[in-house]
């Protein structure tokens, strides 16, 4: 299996974001596009990045200094239970409140009060599991 948000990691993300629908065509119903980065709680930068135009990811791979709409952080071992077992609306704001989960860079409160958000967000998750 490849690295955590390495750039091959990311690449296989993008093709499972795009072939999910509740993820990739939810959020082109909205016009959402933005660039989410991904890492690891503790480290200098993150990852590995994904860049969204109208709900579809058109690029991804090892962060390279991109300015981020998202900086998502968790530890190794929380990315990978979320990733096993998926997550909900409680877990979510759980390990958001617990700060298992941070934004580094993002509004968690407007991305969580807009359910055509919310519910695209939460499926990531899912998504990732695929990877």
């Amino acid at each position: 299996m490849a690295t955590l948000f390495s750039a091959e990691w990311m690449a296989r993300f993008q093709s499972e974001w795009n072939n999910e629908p509740e993820l990739s065509d939810a959020l082109a119903h909205i016009g959402f596009s933005s660039t989410i980065a991904y890492g690891i709680d503790g480290e200098d930068a993150p990852r590995g990045v994904l860049v969204i135009e109208n709900g579809k990811v058109v690029k991804a791979g090892a962060y390279a200094g991109e300015d981020m709409n998202w900086d998502l952080r968790a530890s190794e071992e929380s990315w990978e239970k979320w990733m096993e077992k998926g997550i909900g609306m409680m877990g979510l704001g759980m390990a958001y409140t617990t700060r298992k989960l941070k934004f580094e860079v993002g509004d968690y409160g407007a991305m969580i009060k807009d359910p055509r958000m919310a519910a695209p967000f939460i499926k990531s998750f899912t998504v990732m599991g695929r990877v």
